[in-house]
C-alpha cells in the first residue's frame, strides 16, 4: 500500500507543481513566503529544494480580446460556461498568497479544555514568552512586533511545559504559521543532528511556504537545518536524516519514516498538521497522517491547525491528536445582515440589468465594487460593456490559472481596479475594506436551478466588512429568479427592497 500511497501523492504534487510554477508572491510584507522554492541557505538542507519558474502573470486586467455574445437567458438557468468549483488546495494557496499581511479578526476565540485546571493565559508581547533570542531576532526581522490574536492565545500553551496538544481553527494571515513554527523552533535542540520537529501540509506548494517562514524565522539558529520531504527531493536507501525539521507532504513523509527508514519518529519532539480540511479532501492523505501519527511517542507534541471546523474535521482532528487537547476555534457568529442593505430591481432582459447597473454607477458614489455573474460567458460580456462605458476593471473567473487570479485579486486589493466582476467560485476570500457594493447580476442558483442561500450569503458578505455598513443589489429578470428571491428573503428573514432604476433619486437615497 505504501507504493500506491507514494505514487498517488507524487502525482497529486506534480500536477499541482505544474498548475503553480508561475506564482510568485511580494516578499516584502510580514516575511511570508514566495512561490518560488526556498533557497538553500546555512539553515537549509544541502539537497536542494525542487526548483519553480517563478513570475507575475501580467495580466490586463482592463481590456478584454473578444466580446463574447451574451447569454439569451441569464436568470433562467442558463448554465454555458458556469464555473466549476475550485479545489480545495488551490483555495487554500489563493488565501495564503493573497493574505500577504496580518488581518484583523474581531471574531471571539473560543478555547476548550477537558481539564478544568489548566491555567491559560494570553500574552500581548513575544518578551513575555521568554524566547530564545536567536528566535525574537527572527521575529522582529520578519515584521512580527506582537503577537497577533490566535498568537496571544495559543502561544502560552504551545510553549509551556510539560507540552500540550492544540487543535486550533484558524484563517490564513492570522499568523497561525508562525505560531507552530515558532513552537517548533522553541523546542528543537540544534546541536542534535536528527529530526525532532515534523511539519505535514497537503501539498508540495503549501510545504515549501511553511519552509520558507520557518527558514526567516531561524535565520539566526546557525546550526539548524531543514529538510524538504516533497516530490524531487531522494534520498539515497540506508542514508539517514540528519536536519532537525522535516516539512513534507504526507505520502513523501510516510515513504522515508515508515518504509525506507530514513528517520526515527519516535524521536520527533513537536508533529504539526496543517490545513487538515485541505487534507482531508485529498484521496490518501488522512489515512497516511493517522498511519505517521500512530508511530509517534506519547511524549510528542501534536498540533493540527484548520481553516474550517466542521463535523468531519472535528472528527479527523479528534481522531490525530489525542490527550484532552486545547481546542481553539472561531465562535460560530450568527448569519447577520444588519450592517448590509438588500435591494432588488425587476429586468426584462441581460440589456435591461446592464442599463440598471449603469444608472447606479452613474447616480451613487461607489468605493470598490463586485458584480456576481452565473457564468463565465456573461462576466465576459459584462465586463466588455463596462470597460467600453469607461469603468475600470478586473475580470475573474475560474478557469484562470492561479498565479492570474491572484495577481487580479491583488491589483483589486491594491485598489487599481474599482470593478471586480467575478463567478461564484473565484472569489472566496476576499477581503477588501473598500468594497462597498455587491451586485447579484444573476442570483447564485445550485447546480440543479434552486436558490443557493448560502452562496448569496458569501457573495453579499463581500460588503459590510470590517464593521462597516454595505449595500446588496439583486437583479431579477424572469418568474424563476423573482421566486428564488422570495425564498433568500424568508430564508434569512431579512426584507429585500424593490428599487426602481429609473428614478435617479430613489437610487441616489440608498448611497446615503
Amino acid at each position: 500500500m505504501g507504493d500506491d500511497w507514494g505514487a498517488l501523492c507524487d502525482a497529486q504534487e506534480a500536477a499541482l507543481a505544474a498548475k503553480v510554477s508561475g506564482v510568485k508572491l511580494d516578499n516584502k510584507d510580514s516575511g511570508k513566503t514566495s512561490g518560488a522554492p526556498p533557497p538553500v541557505t546555512n539553515t537549509t538542507s544541502s539537497t536542494a529544494v525542487p526548483s519553480g519558474a517563478g513570475g507575475d502573470a501580467a495580466l490586463a486586467s482592463s481590456s478584454v480580446n473578444s466580446t463574447p455574445a451574451p447569454a439569451t437567458s441569464t436568470g433562467e438557468g442558463d448554465q454555458a460556461g458556469e464555473d466549476k468549483a475550485i479545489s480545495k488546495e488551490d483555495e487554500s494557496i489563493l488565501r495564503k498568497i493573497l493574505r500577504s499581511k496580518l488581518v484583523t479578526t474581531k471574531a471571539d476565540l473560543e478555547v476548550l479544555r477537558k481539564d478544568p485546571n489548566s491555567p491559560l493565559f494570553s500574552v500581548k508581547s513575544f518578551e513575555a514568552l521568554n524566547l530564545k533570542k536567536e528566535l525574537l531576532k527572527g521575529l522582529y526581522d520578519m515584521g512580527f512586533n506582537a503577537p497577533s490574536k490566535i498568537q496571544e492565545t495559543a502561544l502560552p500553551s504551545l510553549l509551556a511545559d510539560p507540552p500540550c496538544n492544540m487543535i486550533a481553527q484558524s484563517q490564513s494571515g492570522t499568523g497561525k504559521t508562525a505560531a507552530f513554527v515558532l513552537t517548533m523552533l522553541s523546542r528543537v535542540d540544534a546541536a542534535k543532528h536528527y529530526p525532532q520537529c515534523l511539519c505535514l501540509a497537503p501539498t508540495y506548494e503549501l510545504a515549501l511556504q511553511i519552509g520558507h517562514v520557518t527558514e526567516q524565522m531561524a535565520k539566526h539558529m546557525t546550526e539548524l537545518e531543514i529538510k524538504y520531504a516533497v516530490k524531487g527531493n531522494r534520498i539515497e536507501r540506508g542514508q539517514k536524516i540528519s536536519e532537525q525539521i522535516i516539512i513534507g507532504t504526507p505520502g513523501t513523509l510516510m515513504d522515508w519514516a515508515i518504509k525506507y527508514k530514513f528517520f526515527d519518529l519516535r524521536k520527533i519532539k513537536v508533529f504539526v498538521l496543517d490545513e487538515a480540511d485541505v487534507m482531508m479532501a485529498t484521496q490518501g492523505h488522512q489515512d497516511q497522517s493517522l498511519r505517521i501519527q500512530k508511530c509517534l511517542s506519547q511524549n510528542c507534541q501534536m498540533l493540527l491547525f484548520s481553516a474550517t471546523y466542521d463535523a468531519d474535521v472535528i472528527e479527523f482532528a479528534q481522531a490525530v491528536i489525542p490527550n484532552d487537547p486545547v481546542t481553539i476555534r472561531l465562535r460560530r457568529e450568527e448569519e447577520s445582515l444588519d450592517n448590509i442593505r438588500q435591494y432588488y430591481i425587476e429586468c426584462d432582459n441581460i440589456e435591461d440589468k446592464f442599463k440598471a447597473l449603469s444608472n447606479i454607477y452613474g447616480t451613487i458614489s461607489i468605493g470598490q465594487s463586485m458584480v456576481f455573474c452565473h457564468t463565465r460567458k456573461n462576466a465576459a460580456w459584462l465586463a466588455e460593456k463596462m470597460i467600453k462605458d469607461g469603468h475600470v476593471v478586473g475580470l475573474l473567473s475560474g478557469d484562470l490559472q492561479i498565479d492570474q487570479r491572484a495577481a487580479i485579486i491583488k491589483r483589486f486589493r491594491d485598489g487599481k481596479e474599482k470593478v471586480l466582476i467575478t463567478t461564484n467560485v473565484s472569489a472566496r476570500g476576499i477581503d477588501v475594506e473598500m468594497v462597498t457594493v455587491v451586485v447579484n447580476f444573476d442570483l447564485p442558483v445550485t447546480p440543479d436551478g434552486k436558490p443557493d442561500c448560502e452562496t448569496y450569503l458569501h457573495r453579499i458578505g463581500r460588503t459590510g466588512r470590517f464593521g462597516k455598513s454595505g449595500i446588496a443589489i439583486n437583479f431579477v429578470d424572469g418568474e424563476r429568479s423573482r421566486n428564488n428571491l422570495r425564498y433568500i428573503e424568508k430564508h434569512f428573514g431579512r426584507n429585500i427592497t424593490k428599487l426602481d432604476a429609473e428614478d435617479m433619486d430613489e437610487i441616489e437615497k440608498i448611497g446615503t
